[in-house]
């Protein structure tokens, strides 16, 4: 029997709907929203409502799904003895379990670290072409109702995928220094995910509602680099992303954790239509201050914090906070509802059972 039970409020669009019109900053009949979480407080988060993970898209109102391709080309990376190594992107990562029953796969092992300028240019990449692309069209034939997206939270980035490959500290460096050969593994790898993204939007035009990017840029107080280093180095990358969405006319949204803000004037004259994660600890994020300063600008995702309320309120705590939020974020529309990151293994279940209650029951547009 279950435990608990979210009451939705009333319906009168599909998701797919609510999406494409919550990018266009036009009236839905109530917020987008998204869910994200780790495997262990998924699994715990499923038990306490009483259903299997494919019943909780209807259960909470989730209304969107990514799709992608399935890798079918040669073998890139060996295997290592007790660790994972990833197919197509070459990280190794190892598990590392918390005191909450869960854990995450921790990245190990930089197969890039203090590597030579060849060994950094020759890195393996995955060819487009190397992929099954008709398993995207199965799923969206499936899912018709949801919204449908490209890339993920990670997906196009350049400090983060590459310090997995070779450390933070070595990225930041290289990156900060212009290493020709670190950036040439940038736009290399950058071509092989724009390559996979044309052949999706053009083998299924119409189909996918917005393209999901991911960046780090700032710290939880400061930018991680300077406006003239992004322009330089970071900008012409997401820009390519951009220009591709544009081409298919499909919305982008980008990822970007810590204090952000400081390039959302600069991604909304790019043509960035909305950035997710928003952690509202961070320096000048704030629902408040995101909406005085960029609200019917650029579309928002995120702002409920997963390092607050969220995790170590009461469930009241956490409804006060949504309700907030949502009473900042949705005067201006283009808010899709959602965690600032992966619900952790430590967050009590009737939290995030508020939380979306929270969402149905002041997430309404009158």
């Amino acid at each position: 029997m279950a435990d608990f039970k979210i009451i939705k409020a009333k319906e009168t669009m599909t998701s797919r709907e609510r999406v494409r019109k919550t990018f266009e900053y036009e009236k839905t009949d109530r917020v987008t929203i998204g869910y994200e979480a780790n495997h262990f407080i998924n699994q715990k988060f499923l038990k306490a409502l009483g259903i299997k993970a494919e019943e909780l898209w209807q259960a909470i109102g989730w209304d969107y799904i990514g799709v992608k391709p399935v890798y079918t080309g040669k073998e890139l990376f060996k295997e290592i003895e007790d660790r994972v190594v990833h197919e197509e992107y070459g990280f190794v990562t190892r598990w590392v379990g918390n005191s909450s029953g869960g854990g995450y796969m921790d990245f190990c092992d930089f197969p890039l670290k203090d590597a030579d300028d060849e060994t950094i240019m020759n890195f393996p990449v995955p060819d487009p072409d190397d992929y099954n692309y008709d398993v995207v069209g199965e799923k969206i034939a499936k899912n018709r109702d949801l919204g449908i997206y490209i890339g993920d939270p990670g997906f196009g980035d350049v400090v983060n995928s590459i310090g997995m490959l070779m450390s933070m500290e070595d990225a930041i460096v290289n990156i900060y220094q212009e290493h020709e050969p670190t950036l040439y593994l940038v736009r290399k790898r950058a071509n092989w995910k724009l390559g996979m993204l044309d052949r999706i939007l053009t083998k299924y035009k119409g189909e996918i509602d917005f393209m999901w990017l991911g960046e780090d840029l700032g710290t939880q107080i400061a930018p991680m680099m300077s406006m003239e280093q992004y322009r330089k180095v970071i900008k012409p990358i997401h820009m390519l992303f951009i220009d591709l969405a544009k081409s298919h006319n499909v919305p982008t949204l980008i990822h970007t954790c810590g204090s952000s803000s400081w390039v959302y004037e600069e991604f909304i004259e790019m043509g960035m239509s909305g950035v997710d994660t928003l952690q509202p600890e961070a320096i000048n994020m704030t629902p408040k201050y995101l909406a005085d300063n960029f609200g019917g600008r650029l579309n928002f995702r995120g702002c409920i914090s997963t390092a607050g309320a969220l995790t170590y309120g009461t469930a009241a705590d956490v409804t006060n906070v949504c309700k907030e939020t949502l009473e900042t974020m949705m005067p201006h529309k283009g808010y899709h509802f959602a965690p600032t990151h992966l619900l952790q293994d430590n967050t009590p279940v009737e939290n995030i059972v508020a939380m979306y209650q929270a969402a149905h029951d002041f997430g309404v547009y009158v």
